[in-house]
């Protein structure tokens, strides 16, 4: 490929190369938001340059992007696939609903400060009812003490605090701090949206986020690369969603697993900014690692729309590592034509159930999907950009130009207050309301299952339409009979004014408030707002200049937030005559040990959360969930009251676990409350890697049979000797086993993947107690 291709065409080649000579030291703040924190590309450079001597091979742009971050590019084993990065993001993100766990631990650690810059935005807590405004109100009394927390703890550890109605995450990300070449990871699962900008943004769980937070180095497994390389160019009703949707169908939600996606080509030219970012987006649900774009003119429009043309100018010197190398090799390539691409829509109850819409009418009849189409959902942290806003509006302005309106109920969610205020502006909100829309608040809403659905009764067959990501069943309003299908928002409002399935804007034709036959055209609106966007209300509290004198607000009697206590150290001795909690058997999910649901009010609160420790788990004993014996008295209770019950007896104990377990979301919950509970270990076939390294953090082991079939062996009211003191680099440690039945004991070998650093989190009782040890010294 060109070097220059994707460098500004109106420069001459002999301007280029002062352009890419210039230096890279400058300093260009990487968001307004913030003053001294710079875009580091010297250090990046450097850091490839040495990767690149090592490796000698082209490379790929989502590698350069992950390499360029390497917390030592000298001694790091890199092997696609294999190796273990520790990486340095450039930034941190948490929403509102996992921000309360991180920070609380960030607190346990004893610093005056996030190490590395990072922001919290206040989205996922907000429920669509009657309408943007009143549901701000409801969710600001319904939430104040969480609110109250995150906006103290954030201006005490100086951390930019995005209040209730700035907009999600995602939106808020683009248009304030992705940039390209940059690194961040957020604790939500669609972090990968900022691709759109040129960054390697990665969704994680809290834990990880706070390691980041308090400068430890992240760890992420080196990813396979998937190219998918685009040509031609989106006409007509195609939108930058159906090639998401069209990669979903390819390789289905688990075949971008361990990978990142990573779009390349001269299609990639004509997508905008956002429309690059709604690709990335949904790219979660194919379970990539996160996909990338590379830098190009699009980019840099959006940068300068948005007063980041310093990043851009910057970029544009960074230019020759902020695409793939010739000749990179991918690890499994797809191609993808954008002239030939027809509109999508995928589902029902499964993302990468993909449909062209000119077999979808066949589809629905053959499947018996319900042809009614009782709502249609546009916005969503995936498609709520101004172009998304504007060509959904030109059709909605189409239909009522021959009189007709929305035949099905249709919902709007504005992305961000940026984008609320400048559709405001310019008109579209407005066509959307005379079009029978309801405009909800600047949040994820129905996207997340904030929706207080009230026109069809829970478990009754009905279809809803979205521009959303994320179809599973019952995740927009709890009904396990409702037919979820995801689209573009264009799709959305054609089939909305039909208010059927049985509807293709591509060839039919529906009837004007006369009865005569018309055919709508096809959607126009503009990548940016020709006037500018208008910034709306100010949303953001940056932190203060004195940040000693802030405290932070915790009621001690409120029951969804609680300062952690810093788990207390190993005191040094092997754990004699111990009990078996459970003994778990088949899947153990972090579901299973830290369910969801209702629970989730209390993500703040470890305490009370604890109160669902291993409640879906199958006891081998008897096939039950939550049903095991206590040891001390003989009775059968629930896991966490029995647990509760050891701890206030002063003994530890450990559980006992199959294949794979802790599988399943990152959520560190599953490992905060069997430590909180006075666990001491967890002994399995084998573990999920994430949630082993969880368990590690809060002071645990996690430990495997080293023969697996001595899981048979072990029975749930066996008592057991933990030799603690063992515990070493490479070396496996020794259970002594003392059977319920009175035989003889018996000795068991356990491995574990301690390296020298991890156990000393176990002998301070975690990784933040030895950070905290580390920062008083």
């Amino acid at each position: 490929m060109n070097r220059f291709s994707r460098l500004p065409t109106q420069l001459s080649r002999r301007a280029l190369a002062t352009v890419s000579d210039a230096p890279l030291s400058r300093k260009v703040e990487m968001t307004n938001w913030e003053k001294g924190h710079y875009i580091n590309y010297k250090k990046m450079k450097e850091n490839l340059n040495i990767v690149r001597a090592r490796l000698n091979r082209p490379l790929t742009y989502a590698e350069k992007i992950l390499y360029s971050h390497l917390d030592d590019p000298h001694g790091q084993e890199i092997e696609r696939g294999k190796s273990y990065l520790k990486l340095r993001p450039d930034r941190v993100a948490c929403q509102d609903a996992t921000a309360q766990m991180a920070i609380l631990q960030f607190m346990s650690a004893g610093m005056p400060s996030v190490a590395t810059p990072t922001t919290v935005h206040c989205d996922h807590l907000i429920e669509a009812q009657l309408g943007g405004e009143k549901d701000l109100a409801r969710a600001n009394d319904i939430n104040k003490e969480v609110y109250d927390f995150l906006s103290t703890s954030c201006a005490k550890y100086n951390i930019g605090f995005w209040r209730p109605g700035s907009g999600i995450i995602h939106q808020i990300i683009l248009e304030n701090y992705a940039f390209p070449g940059g690194l961040m990871i957020g604790t939500d699962s669609h972090t990968p949206n900022a691709g759109g900008l040129g960054m390697a943004a990665i969704g994680v769980g809290g834990a990880d986020a706070v390691d980041v937070m308090a400068n430890l180095p992240w760890e992420l497994k080196a990813p396979k690369v998937i190219g998918v390389r685009l040509t031609g160019q989106l006409s007509g009703w195609t939108a930058p969603k159906d090639i998401i949707l069209k990669v979903a169908g390819i390789l289905t939600v688990k075949g971008g697993t361990g990978a990142i996606v990573e779009y390349h080509g001269p299609g990639t030219e004509s997508l905008s900014c956002t429309g690059m970012g709604t690709i990335c987006n949904m790219g979660a649900e194919i379970g990539a690692t996160t996909s990338v774009f590379p830098f190009n003119d699009r980019m840099y429009d959006y940068l300068k729309a948005t007063k980041r043309q310093a990043i851009g100018d910057f970029a544009r010197e960074y230019a020759d590592e902020l695409h793939e190398d010739s000749g990179a090799e991918y690890d499994q390539l797809i191609e993808i034509n954008l002239s030939e691409l027809e509109p999508h829509i995928n589902g029902p109850f499964t993302p990468d159930l993909a449909t062209p819409i000119s077999k979808f009418k066949e589809a629905v009849k053959t499947n018996k999907w319900p042809e009614e189409l009782k709502v249609g959902l546009i916005g969503s942290c995936t498609n709520s950009s101004y172009e998304d806003m504007s060509r959904a509006a030109s059709i909605a302005e189409d239909a009522m130009s021959h009189g007709i309106k929305a035949k099905s109920l249709f919902t709007v969610t504005p992305g961000s207050e940026q984008i609320r205020a400048t559709i405001e502006r310019d008109g579209q909100l407005k066509t959307f309301e005379e079009f029978g829309g309801m405009v909800l608040a600047n949040a994820c809403g129905p996207c997340i299952g904030q929706w207080d659905r009230k026109d069809v009764k829970k478990g009754e067959p009905n279809s809803i339409i979205s521009s959303y990501n994320r179809n599973f069943t019952g995740r927009n309003d709890a009904n396990p009979a409702t037919h979820a299908f995801v689209t573009s928002p264009d799709l959305v409002v054609a089939m909305t004014i039909a208010g059927t399935l049985n509807f293709n804007p591509l060839t039919d034709t529906l009837k004007d408030k006369d009865g005569k036959e018309f055919k709508l055209k096809p959607p126009t609106g503009e990548g940016l707002p020709a006037n500018g966007f208008d910034p709306g209300r100010d949303t953001y509290q940056a932190p203060p200049e004195d940040r000693a004198s802030v405290s932070v607000a915790v009621s001690p009697t409120s029951d969804r937030l609680q300062i952690l206590e810093p788990f207390k150290p190993w005191d040094g001795k092997d754990a004699l005559d111990i009990p078996i909690l459970i003994k778990a058997q088949g899947k153990t999910t972090t579901d299973h040990i830290s369910m969801a649901g209702p629970w989730l009010k209390y993500r703040g609160h470890l305490d009370n959360i604890s109160n669902n420790m291993l409640i879906g788990a199958i006891n081998s004993e008897n096939g039950e969930a939550n049903k095991v014996k206590n040891m001390l008295n003989g009775e059968y209770d629930a896991v966490p009251a029995v647990a509760r019950d050891y701890k206030k007896n002063g003994i530890k104990w450990v559980v006992v676990g199959d294949w794979n377990y802790g599988e399943g979301s990152s959520r560190e919950h599953a490992a905060l409350e069997p430590r909180h509970l006075g666990g001491l270990a967890i002994i399995t076939r084998s573990f999920a890697r994430i949630h082993e390294t969880n368990l590690k953090k809060q002071g645990m082991l996690p430990l495997t049979f080293a023969d697996p079939a001595d899981y048979d062996k072990i029975q749930p009211e066996d008592k057991v000797d933990l030799m603690c003191t063992e515990l070493a680099v490479g070396k496996p440690m020794t259970l002594k086993v003392h059977p319920a039945d009175g035989s003889k004991p018996y000795d068991i070998k356990l491995a574990h993947t301690f390296n020298e650093g991890q156990i000393e989190w176990f002998k301070n009782g975690s990784a933040l107690n030895t950070m905290a040890k580390k920062h008083a010294s």
